[in-house]
């Protein structure tokens, strides 16, 4: 269901987002990582072509999100599955954000495929104060490192307010949600712990945690995050069985989120107020046709190119500023 809470565009309006670009690799065989697939000469023969094909529609969808109330293109956007500092760069750099006033973060993290998550931010906007790669220490059951992503933290002023940001890519559940949740626990366990020692410094803090979780609102990682009542997470009332961020297997799953801490719920002077929380499931994004018609419209199936944008749907927020 597409609906709109503002009957036209406002200039106080923000949008906040996140999105999970499908394996966003360069072309260019980095040795230290297993990225041989998305080569020239690898199983999906990934060219120049492709690649810049796929940064055209990738921009397009980041400057069109909350374009229907705002005037803005989003101030934030937390992306996964980036490969390195140079596909940022090319992104942001690509012909429809390239006018754009866009900075990033990224930082390399241990993951064995190298792809990473990273922060796009608006610089009229948004000031970077501080960041930093969170890292996750998880091991199997057999004591081996699982080297998963880092979990990125930025601190900033989103037009003046200060904010704490956590872009997360969660443990994969490619060994069995069940067996596996356990790792997506100590994610969330993780990030509650930095909250504790920022809260150690500044009583009531303004958090925005983002991601692929790699699990449901319902899941027990999630509730770990939330038990702890700091948080609000307006995305549970978006999953349904015919809307979600991910489709498998003919079922739809809402494991791209934004929660907010409770602050974003109050209405003060110089601060921002949750406004709105939707899917950018716009008809553009979906396979047009065939038993997958309304699902992601993504770059590979399997080896298959396919030539889509993302096997997700972006997922956003939006936060009023009361001046």
């Amino acid at each position: 269901m597409k609906f709109s809470f503002f009957k036209r565009k406002k200039k106080n309006i923000y949008s906040v987002g996140f999105y999970n670009l499908e394996n966003l690799f360069d072309t260019i065989d980095d040795p230290d990582t297993l990225d041989d697939d998305f080569t020239p000469k690898g199983i999906k023969k990934w060219s120049n072509k492709r690649y810049r094909r796929k940064l055209y529609k990738l921009a397009k969808t980041i400057s069109e999100i909350g374009n229907e109330t705002t005037d803005h293109c989003p101030v934030l956007m937390g992306v996964a599955e980036v490969e390195n500092e140079t596909v940022m760069q090319d992104l942001i750099d690509a012909e429809p954000l390239r006018d754009i006033n866009y900075g990033f973060v990224h930082y390399d993290s241990p993951d064995e495929r190298g792809i990473d998550t990273a922060l796009i931010y608006h610089k009229d906007c948004f000031e970077v104060l501080y960041s930093d790669p969170i890292t996750l220490f998880i091991y199997e059951k057999n004591g081996n490192r699982d080297t998963t992503r880092d979990i990125l933290y930025v601190k900033g002023k989103l037009n003046g307010e200060l904010v704490h940001i956590f872009v997360n890519h969660w443990p994969s559940r490619r060994d069995g949600s069940n067996e596996t949740s356990y790792k997506r626990v100590k994610a969330a366990e993780t990030i509650k712990a930095y909250m504790a020692e920022i809260e150690l410094e500044e009583a009531e803090p303004n958090y925005i945690i983002m991601g692929d979780f790699n699990d449901g609102p319902e899941s027990e990682s999630i509730k770990t995050l939330m038990d702890s009542n700091r948080l609000y997470n307006p995305m549970e009332k978006l999953l349904t069985p015919d809307r979600g961020s991910a489709n498998y297997r003919q079922s739809w799953m809402l494991f791209d989120q934004i929660m907010v801490s409770h602050n974003f719920l109050n209405y003060e002077k110089g601060t921002h107020s949750f406004a709105h929380a939707n899917i950018f499931d716009e008809n553009f994004l979906m396979e047009f046709k065939g038993k997958y018609k309304g699902t992601p419209y993504r770059t590979y199936a399997g080896r298959k190119y396919i030539g889509g944008y993302s096997d997700h749907f972006p997922v956003y927020i939006q936060l009023k500023y009361n001046g």
